[in-house]
Formats: C-alpha cells, structure tokens, sequence
C-alpha cells in the first residue's frame, strides 16, 4: 500500500484559494472510495488555513489515477475547474505524507507555530473517518501516530508551554488595538455556535471578558450560551448589540456576513470597533477596516503577527518529528516484512505436513517416522532461519517491497499487509480539553491550522 496526500495550505497558496478548495468538500473522501478510483481509503484535514485528504491505494503505479480521481471529485463539489484544483493542491507521497501530517499536528506548519488546536483537528479527523468508514488500518496507524507525537512535541519542548493559538494571536492584536485593554469593559458580539466559537468563548472567560453576546444565523445561540454564558442575540436584536459593541468576533462562516454598510448605517457615535474576523470564507466584509474608527483583524493579519518560537525550541520540535517519520517508516517496512515471512512460513509448512502425512502413512505411528518427522521439521526451521533474516534486513533498508516480490515470483505467493479494520460507525469523542464538536452545516467552520 501506498501514501498519498493532496494539501492546499497557508503555506503554499493565498487563504482565498484554500476557501475556495474547502468549499462543499468534506464529503470528497467517501465520494471518491464510492466511485471507480484506486483509492483504497481517504481522511479530510479541513482548518480555517487548509485543505489537505489522505489516501491510501494499492501501489505506486496507482497514484496518478487516485490524485486524478480526488481533483475531479474536489472539483465537482465545489465548482472550480480541475486545472484550478489541480494547480493548488501539492502531492505528497510515502515519507513525504507522514513528515508533513505529523508537522501539522505538532503545529509546526500552522500561521502560529507550536498552537495546540490543530491536535484536535488532527484527531477528529480520525474520528469522523472512522465514523463515515473512509479510514482504512494504514490510515488509522498513521493519524494516530500523528497524534502521538504532537503530543510528545507539548510535552518535551517549549512549544507546548505557550498556549498560543490563532484565537488568543488575535485577541492579543484587539488590546494592543483597544484604547481600554481591559477585556471585563468591552462589549463582545461572537459570530457563530461550533467549535471555534466555544474555543474563541473560553479565552475571552480567561481575559475576564462578560459582555459578551452571541448570534447564529441558524438560529443555535440560545443552547450555546445555555452551556457557556453570554447572551443570545437573533435578527431583530442583532442590530441593538452591533451598535453598543467594541468588539465583533466572526468565526461561523456562513453566507450571513455582516457588510460594510450595516456598520456604517449604525449609530455608534465615536465607540470605536475592533472586528475580529476568524472565518476562512468571511464573516465581515474585507472593506470594514476602511471605515472610520473600525480595525479589522483577520488570518492574514495573525499570519503576520504571530510571534516567532525559539530557534532551540523549534529544533527540537522538529527533531521529534523526523524521529518519529523514521520510526513510523520502519514500523512499515516490518509490517511489510512480517506479513511475507509469514506467507513463506505457510507455504513452507503446508509443503511439510503433506510430506509428513506420507512418512505416516507410510510407516504409520512407529520410532522411525517420529524421527523422519522430527528431522524434517527441524530442517524446515533451519531452511526458513536465513529468509527470516534477510526480510528483516531488506525491511530495515527500506526494501521489504524486493522481499515480496521474490517471493510472489519464485513460489506465486499473494502477500497482502495486515490492516486494521476501520472502525465503521464510532462515534467520534473529543479529547479532553478539547473544543465541543463543530456545528453542522448551516454554519460550516473549518478551523485553526
């Protein structure tokens, strides 16, 4: 089985193209694995600054139909033409594929480096594959892996020390933008009910903000404050909290975006208004910034702000994960290596006891069969030492594939891998400490990354 992921980031393309990329594509990864694609199971990582699916297919010659496959799928799903697609995701491949995930999940790729929500993300991706069933046992290994480590990265580096995150970037832009940074004095309207909300909610308790209101154009502010606080606000009363607010905070990402003429048509007098728009397809219009008394913070502007981690720490983040992507190549290769090793021992075993039935046959329960049957099997045992051997050297040197493939030619033996199953119909359960699960659809949130 091969490793293949198809990534469109903050890193490479605008956050515009990402959008576009998210749009209506989480359902990709089980469209694809329905239709006649070689790709044998797929997990969508979808944050506020990237789109990025996994898959696994059959073999190496496999990989350009299954790119082909996904981009036409990606493309059918959101509108754009797949030369657009194509243009905009990065292939990765095997090693390539693991280094980069366990990257994210470290967040060491992420607009803040070292920021700990995309753990989470990295997690409940797994859990929503498992749940759908697009996850196959290669894919679990390495998604789990990936949170392993990101979790070994908070731990033993500083990294982990900081807390930051794109929600607590951008709160820490609003006060040095306030006149008044004392967070308990402002008046806060939050955007949006998922899981960003619910984060973007915790850090304004921890800055002792309690002004703070909420709207969801789906109509699930009132259970979201029922469990977190605050004040749920609707159409009809929308308009009062946005003309006593100092600070709008947007993280839904809905086709309900406050325009620049809403703000302008207020009577605000001279408050001044922070807006602090966290949603990758915009919840406020880009030109709120241009009106008078009105700062407009968004992803690029934490992209720009985000402080840089220090140089030791950030190397031995680094070093963890490449530890890691060896260790988890390994972990392949003798997976590889065992799975061969055991077909041999079948064969070679089921070779000797057809044997074995002819000596007793032959000669029946008597001292001299005993013998003839011990000496065989121990010669089978002496036969198959140095094959053993060499699978587990040829796998160490990355060339468990030679392995196979000399023994699918000399004996005709079919070797697959052992998978675990994915575990169909699971539940997703968020970690501790983590955001509540995202809302659905009326309101879709690709979050921190």
């Amino acid at each position: 089985m091969v490793l293949l992921s198809l990534v469109a980031s903050h890193s490479d393309i605008d956050l515009e193209t990402v959008a576009k990329i998210s749009a209506d594509a989480s359902q990709v990864a089980s469209v694809v694995l329905a239709s006649a694609s070689p790709v044998a199971g797929a997990i969508t990582l979808a944050t506020c600054n990237r789109y990025e699916i996994y898959c696994e297919v059959p073999r190496s010659e496999d990989v350009p139909a299954a790119r082909s496959s996904v981009i036409t799928q990606i493309a059918a799903s959101t509108g754009l033409s797949e030369e657009t697609v194509s243009g905009a995701l990065i292939s990765k491949t095997e090693s390539d594929v693991v280094s980069h995930l366990f990257s994210v999940g470290a967040g060491l790729d992420s607009a803040v480096i070292g920021e700990r929500e995309i753990a989470g993300q990295v997690r409940r991706a797994l859990n929503e594959a498992q749940a759908s069933g697009t996850a196959t046992g290669s894919l679990v290994r390495l998604f789990q892996t990936a949170s392993r480590t990101a979790k070994e990265v908070g731990s033993r580096t500083a990294l982990g020390s900081r807390g930051l995150s794109v929600v607590s970037v951008a709160l820490d832009l609003a006060t040095d933008l306030s006149a008044d940074p004392a967070w308990e004095n402002k008046n806060i309207v939050i955007f949006g009910t998922g899981a960003y909300a619910g984060a973007t909610m915790s850090l304004l308790r921890e800055r002792k903000a309690h002004n703070i209101s909420v709207f969801s154009a789906s109509g699930r502010a009132e259970a979201f404050v029922s469990t977190r606080g605050g004040t749920a606000v609707d159409e009809e009363s929308l308009e009062g909290a946005l003309a006593a607010a100092d600070v709008l905070i947007g993280c839904s990402g809905s086709d309900h975006r406050l325009m620049r003429e809403d703000i302008a048509a207020l009577d605000r007098g001279d408050r001044a208004l922070i807006a602090i728009d966290l949603a990758l397809t915009n919840d406020f219009d880009p030109s709120l910034g241009q009106l008078p008394g009105v700062d407009l913070v968004n992803l690029e502007s934490v992209r720009m702000a985000a402080p840089d981690e220090q140089a030791q720490a950030l190397h031995q983040a680094r070093e963890i994960v490449q530890g890691a992507t060896r260790a988890f190549a390994l972990e392949q290769r003798e997976r590889a290596a065992d799975a061969a090793i055991v077909a041999l021992r079948r064969h070679t075993q089921s070779v000797l006891e057809a044997e074995v039935e002819k000596v007793r046959a032959q000669h029946g329960c008597t001292a001299a069969a005993e013998e003839v049957e011990f000496a065989m099997r121990r010669m089978m045992r002496q036969l198959l030492h140095v094959p053993t051997v060499r699978a587990r050297e040829l796998a160490a040197e990355g060339r468990a594939g030679d392995y196979i493939d000399a023994l699918e030619t000399l004996y005709g033996l079919e070797i697959e891998l052992p998978a675990a199953p994915a575990s169909k119909g699971v539940c997703p359960v968020a970690a501790a400490g983590e955001p509540a699960a995202a809302e659905p659809a009326a309101e879709p949130l690709r979050q921190v990354g």
